[in-house]
């Protein structure tokens, strides 16, 4: 734990990416090779199950530390994280050890389903034998709360540098539904190593577009297709696999058996990159229709008639067993579309539609995605490959402007890591007659600035205390931006948005001009078609605050 508690501290004390490049190619060269497999999967997000919960770690931590509980909770609402408040409140180790990574994290692993005993023997003991920054990326562990400052892309491109393998090889080879806990170094690093077969390509990511399209040059350079709001996908078909990757590398085959049947079809060695939405016979549904289907493991039927999934290709990164990533995108496009093509009728696979032509009439198709059940269009170059991850000028995200709302500040929560002394999380209310009905939260569109005024603010005119939230003074009034807002019986509201961020603090405003209850539920229609929206009958007031609002 001494020589990745090194590999942290470095990475933590410096921004230049370059420094952070050679620290981890380093650590690459030189770790265990054990330890090597868990770093990467921690960087690649894959950490290891919780076996102990946030309440024990609390409890356990005060007892250790010779503090109340009471006294442990203002400290962490100070700190504002768990891991920093018990490496900090713990006393010196008595005796230090040394155990490698790959063993505290399988020593972790081991511990779930235990009793809270063995548990508890098991973290006092490894709190008091290692020292403060190993205590520390210890509890981080045990939290899940793992984070170390350093993209995908960045330790992909140190552990290229590390093995001499080139940095798109690496970056392939690293995806797939590995396990750590399975996996030897050589496994990832080295030619048909894990998951070969059903391994999918990296993603090809955009960037927003925040200037004017004419700024791309002619349009004629371009294409344009719909921005989809659905689930991104790649489907591989393999000789002896056949699997279906999100693009957080979830492997989601069994979530979406109506494609099965594509496994008949499509030609050995093919791969197709493209959107998995809710198809509504000859056009997509709402993200919501397909969001009942996120998370579950098996889709009953009546759900699969409902919101039968469909795959919207826009891509084609293999053929015939051949990459073609490196082939110009309307090459590509032109092999894609006679692919589909020659595919019988009835498949839910079908090509995503495309546009040329010039700004003008690209602008006036934008403005009517919201009606295709999308966000904006997709611009893409001609003549651009088929990059890994996101490399700004080929491919550009050419969104609708959000949907906007002025509601007013209720409740306020503290941040965590470098925020955790400012009051960064806020609950907001729309109005509905003379009552304010909670309705969404937000936390992200502030500067740190802005964020400290309101926390001197806060201190001022909080009403109540539930733990680390206050009720105050319904008087701060926000723009709140979404991209999408749909019916919700779990909220007081009845209604949930997708991606609210504050986008600028209305000090312009008072509270009796925020927008109604009424007015969301209006654009609900708009948006869902619904012909009806009803209004909530079981709201009981704002205090105590629904979890689900807070």
């Amino acid at each position: 734990m001494k020589r990745f508690a090194a590999l942290f501290n470095a990475l933590d004390a410096t921004t230049k990416t370059g420094e952070k490049t050679a620290a981890l190619t380093q650590y690459f060269r030189t770790a265990p090779e054990a330890d090597r497999v868990w770093t990467i999967a921690l960087l690649s997000g894959r950490r290891p199950k919780r076996a102990v919960n946030a309440t024990e770690l609390r409890t356990w931590a005060a007892e250790a530390a010779g503090v109340p509980l009471w006294l442990f909770e203002e400290s962490y609402n100070v700190a504002g994280d768990l891991a920093e408040t018990i490496a900090r409140l713990l006393p010196l180790p008595t005796h230090e050890t040394d155990p490698s990574l790959d063993a505290t994290i399988r020593a972790l692993i081991a511990l779930t389903g235990r009793h809270e005993a063995e548990r508890r023997a098991f973290v006092s003991a490894s709190w008091a034998a290692l020292g403060p920054d190993e205590r520390f990326l210890f509890n981080k562990l045990l939290t899940g709360g793992f984070r170390m400052g350093v993209s995908r892309g960045l330790m992909t491109r140190a552990l290229a540098q590390a093995t001499g393998v080139e940095e798109a090889v690496m970056a392939h080879r690293l995806m797939g539904d590995w396990d750590p806990a399975r996996t030897r170094f050589a496994d990832l690093t080295q030619e048909g190593g894990s998951e070969g077969a059903a391994r999918p390509y990296p993603f090809a990511l955009a960037s927003p577009l925040e200037a004017a399209p004419e700024s791309l040059g002619p349009a004629t350079d371009w294409l344009a297709e719909w921005k989809w709001d659905g689930i991104r996908g790649q489907i591989i078909a393999r000789s002896g696999a056949f699997a279906i990757w999100s693009r957080g590398e979830d492997l989601i085959t069994d979530r979406f058996p109506e494609f099965a049947p594509l496994q008949d079809h499509l030609p050995p060695g093919t791969v197709l990159d493209g959107e998995i939405v809710a198809w509504g016979g000859t056009a997509p549904l709402p993200f919501a229709d397909l969001q009942k289907r996120i998370g579950r493991k098996t889709v009953p039927k009546k759900l699969l008639a409902e919101a039968p999934g469909h795959f919207l290709a826009y891509d084609l990164l293999e053929s015939d067993g051949i990459d073609l990533r490196d082939t110009p995108l309307a090459q590509r496009r032109v092999r894609l579309e006679a692919l589909l093509a020659a595919l019988p009728p009835g498949l839910p696979l079908s090509p995503s539609p495309v546009a040329l032509g010039d700004w003008t009439a690209l602008t006036s198709l934008r403005a009517g995605a919201r009606d295709r059940m999308a966000e904006g269009l997709m611009l893409k170059r001609l003549s651009s490959p088929y990059h890994t991850g996101r490399k700004r000028g080929d491919w550009w995200k050419w969104k609708l402007d959000p949907f906007t709302v002025d509601a007013v500040m209720l409740y306020a929560q503290a941040g965590h890591g470098r925020r955790a002394n400012l009051f960064t999380d806020f609950t907001f209310a729309v109005r509905d007659g003379n009552d304010l009905v909670p309705f969404t939260k937000a936390y992200s569109g502030l500067t740190d600035a802005e964020f400290a005024e309101i926390t001197r603010w806060v201190g001022k005119h909080t009403l109540e205390r539930f733990g680390p939230v206050r009720r105050v003074v319904p008087e701060l009034v926000f723009e709140i931006g979404f991209e999408g807002i749909q019916a919700s019986p779990r909220h007081k509201s009845g209604i949930a948005l997708r991606f609210p961020r504050m986008l600028r603090w209305r000090q312009d405003k008072a509270v009796d001009e925020i927008d109604t209850l009424d007015g969301l539920r209006d654009l609900l229609r708009q948006v869902s078609g619904a012909a009806d929206v009803p209004a909530d009958e079981g709201r009981t007031g704002a205090l105590p605050p629904d979890p689900q609002d807070i």
